[in-house]
């Protein structure tokens, strides 16, 4: 009912369609900032799990346990990724943009959670990988899935991903402008000054997000 209610709206409130996905941007960047909290905390627990007490559990193994966690979470990565989300595997930004250009944007809503938890394993491991390409595509596929969920239009939905694009990297690193520019230069291949807008809202409210649980201190 409430899906059917909002897609209605969007359809007949022309004058005030900015305003709509204005604050459809609003809850993709809080919803995406949420995402990056979990993302952050989860790969501490993780690596407090395996590096911080893990090597109690077979203390025999002595320094052969470091080697022994990435193989761990290599393991434990593939079937979560083959099981779940094939498409969640890979750096994340490249996916992000061959679902722009050949699905119009549309990602699976499974994707954010199979690429979170396998991303978190394989950084929390000690996997070589960094945090950007996955919370980039988990924050476009939030964005891709409130876009698909109220029935938008393929130029709206890929509005949406673009916005939970900035939102990842602006909760991610604590850059709101880097996640912006991120969004605008990567991912869309023209500026219009509505797309921006809601580019830069959906990145703020998700760094607001990110500095309420995370606080305001730098990524680095």
């Amino acid at each position: 009912m409430l899906k059917r209610y909002l897609a209605k709206m969007l359809d007949q409130l022309a004058p005030r369609e900015g305003l709509v996905l204005l604050v459809m941007a609003a809850v993709v960047g809080v919803a995406t900032g949420l995402a990056a909290v979990f993302f952050i905390r989860l790969i501490a627990y993780i690596q407090f799990f395996f590096y911080g007490g893990g090597e109690k559990i077979l203390p025999e193994l002595g320094r052969l346990w470091l080697i022994l966690v990435p193989v761990i979470g290599g393991l434990l990565v593939g079937p979560v990724i083959a099981i779940f989300a094939p498409e969640a595997k890979g750096h994340g930004v490249p996916e992000v943009m061959q679902a722009l250009i050949l699905r119009g944007g549309r990602i699976r809503p499974r994707v954010a959670i199979a690429k979170i938890i396998a991303s978190a394993l394989c950084i929390g491991t000690g996997g070589s990988a960094g945090r950007e390409g996955p919370i980039v595509q988990v924050g476009s596929a939030l964005g891709s899935s409130v876009g698909q969920w109220l029935n938008l239009s393929e130029a709206r939905i890929k509005n949406l991903v673009a916005c939970g694009a900035a939102a990842g990297i602006a909760a991610t690193f604590n850059a709101p402008i880097a996640g912006v520019v991120f969004a605008i230069e990567v991912l869309l291949s023209e500026i219009q000054v509505t797309v921006f807008g809601n580019v830069v809202v959906s990145a703020v409210a998700a760094s607001i997000v990110s500095q309420i649980f995370l606080g305001s201190r730098p990524a680095f």
